[in-house]
């Protein structure tokens, strides 16, 4: 194995170092060029579909009333019922599923 000879070290070291500094100075490099350009123009559609007016609202200023109430102490007890006999339905026919499955099985598995 041949070594190098003793001036290419230096030499080397320093055109990686020369290299490494321009690189840095690229502008594909820099992340904060990317962060301070304005992004490119909204599409027409979402341009087109977005309210006149519809900025942020200013800090300390509340939101508007909303037109829908929460649901009353009963309204939401009739709502857990109606969850609740959803997920019995759904539990029973996960059962009769399961036991259709194991009463008819395929040529292939049994042995």
């Amino acid at each position: 194995m041949l070594a190098p000879p003793l001036r290419a070290v230096p030499v080397l070291a320093s055109l990686l170092a020369v290299a490494g500094l321009t690189g840095a100075c690229s502008s594909d490099l820099n992340p904060l060029k990317a962060a301070y350009q304005p992004g490119p123009a909204a599409p027409a559609f979402v341009a087109e579909s977005r309210k006149a007016g519809g900025d942020f609202l200013p800090v300390g200023v509340s939101a508007p009333a909303r037109p829908i109430r929460a649901k009353s102490a009963e309204g939401t007890k009739a709502l857990e019922a109606e969850l609740v006999g959803a997920r019995g339905r759904n539990e029973a026919q996960g059962r009769a599923a399961e036991s259709a499955g194991r009463a008819t099985r395929p040529a292939s598995a049994t042995p």
